[in-house]
């Protein structure tokens, strides 16, 4: 719809002229033709629906303000090519689903090697012995930090030392475990 206001003068105020473009008006008076179209190609009243929607606000845009020659067909082939367009992308969709499981939600197949296990195994070792050299408060501190974690306030309430000396432990601890990163793949 095209809304144009003429401003008037003190006389007659101002005057408001509504005009619907003439593809718009075909397409309102001819509705329940073009949307037996659209159902007869999408076969969903809903899907229908839509492509009614999106071709009214296409025929309303004022991009076509051309003159059109048979103003029902080329509505008619408006709502036809967004209906076909739905079909076609619904078809590619559907084909890319198989025996109705969601492909996203599927599981990746994880490749396991022998190599990988006997690296990870290589890497724990490693860790464990370094974790070993700390001394025990160290150790103790850095486990409290890593896995259980516990910030570091609480851990110098638990181990009954200062935060600053914790943070110190923990800081040991990631410097003793530096010596292992050389052993991660990725």
């Amino acid at each position: 719809m095209i809304i144009i206001i003429i401003p008037g003068n003190a006389k007659n105020g101002s005057v408001i002229l509504s005009l619907q473009t003439p593809l718009v008006e075909i397409f309102v008076q001819h509705r329940e033709q073009l949307r037996r179209i659209a159902m007869s190609i999408v076969r969903t009243a809903d899907f229908a629906d839509e492509i009614m929607q999106d071709a009214y606000l296409k025929l309303a845009d004022g991009s076509c303000m051309r003159s059109v020659q048979k103003p029902l067909f080329y509505c008619c082939q408006v709502v036809r090519n967004l209906a076909m367009d739905h079909f076609r992308r619904r078809t590619t969709e559907a084909s890319y689903r198989s025996f109705g499981l969601d492909v996203e939600e599927m599981a990746r197949p994880t490749l396991v090697t022998p190599e990988k296990v006997l690296n990870e195994k290589q890497v724990i070792a490693a860790l464990e012995q370094a974790l070993g050299r700390l001394p025990e408060r160290t150790r103790r501190a850095f486990e409290l930090y890593r896995l259980q974690e516990m910030t570091q306030r609480d851990i110098a309430l638990t181990l009954g030392c200062s935060a600053t000396l914790v943070n110190f432990m923990i800081r040991d601890a990631l410097d003793a475990l530096q010596g292992c990163r050389n052993l991660l793949d990725d």
